[in-house]
């Protein structure tokens, strides 16, 4: 388990990434990233969520749609 300091930065708090966490979220400086309140608790990710719902969205609609989007690529 890691553990990270909060920190004052300016009015606001901040948290300082280890090199190890830096390294697994595979994330350099001025990255975004995105926290989730999960059932666990809270989750910290550098890919955006509501990107990733999107993206199953167009996939079903291209699989349940495929004779249209072809005929419409024509």
């Amino acid at each position: 388990m890691t553990t990270i300091k909060v920190r004052k930065v300016g009015n606001s708090l901040g948290i300082v990434l280890t090199k190890e966490l830096v390294a697994r979220l595979r994330v350099t400086q001025g990255d975004q990233l995105f926290v989730q309140e999960t059932v666990d608790g809270i989750q910290l990710t550098p890919y955006d969520p509501e990107f990733g719902r999107q993206m199953e969205i167009a996939k079903r609609v291209m699989r349940e749609d495929r004779d249209a989007l072809r005929a419409l690529s024509k």
